[in-house]
């Protein structure tokens, strides 16, 4: 079975103003349309069809090139798409609100160690929450479309949260303004899914 470029779960100008209908179009439409036809056509003939996402990435050869940016490309945005929501915001509670004060202090200190990852990333690259074995979460950050799930990548463990800080992402409403765009972000974040994805990983 091939991969499928899922449909958007809101629609298109859904996270307005936040983040802007055409950027969501082009960036969904054309972008992840995009990684989505490629990987299909890196695996195409392989031992790797079939496989899971989640299996491909955390056997990745990190050789092979148009595998890595594809693969990485599909997963992290099917992700990106799940974990905003337009009735976003706020915080998360429960047993994920826990894991982030444990390992953050607070709420607000994650926040600003998510920002800093996602605004010092250099180039093109995404800033992530991931939660390791045992419900330890840690925040990181990859370059292109590199996951934490691909041999020795970021913090390794497995993303919860994801922010793609490519100028694609951004660049139509924010232009250079990156650290509005990571500020924006907060507004949208659907914390039921981050933590529906912690309690399935930790």
């Amino acid at each position: 079975m091939a991969f499928e470029l899922p449909a958007l779960p809101y629609a298109a100008n859904a996270l307005e103003p936040h983040i802007d209908t055409r950027t969501m179009e082009i960036h969904h439409g054309k972008h992840h349309a995009g990684y989505t036809n490629n990987l299909n056509a890196a695996i195409a003939g392989t031992d790797l069809e079939g496989k899971s996402i989640e299996d491909i990435l955390k056997g990745m050869d990190m050789n092979n090139g148009a595998l890595r940016n594809n693969g990485g490309g599909y997963y992290n945005h099917c992700l990106f798409w799940e974990v905003m929501s337009p009735n976003g915001g706020g915080a998360p509670s429960g047993a994920l609100a826990s894991a982030i004060n444990d390992a953050y202090g607070s709420f607000d200190a994650f926040k600003e160690a998510f920002a800093k990852a996602a605004a010092t990333r250099f180039g093109s690259g995404w800033a992530w929450l991931c939660v390791h074995a045992g419900g330890k979460v840690e925040v990181c950050s990859s370059a292109n479309q590199d996951n934490p799930m691909m041999p020795g990548i970021g913090c390794g463990g497995t993303p919860v949260l994801g922010l793609d800080v490519w100028e694609h992402a951004y660049y139509l409403n924010y232009q250079n303004r990156r650290p509005d765009y990571i500020s924006a972000f907060w507004n949208v974040v659907n914390w039921d899914e981050v933590s529906r994805r912690f309690e399935a990983n930790k």
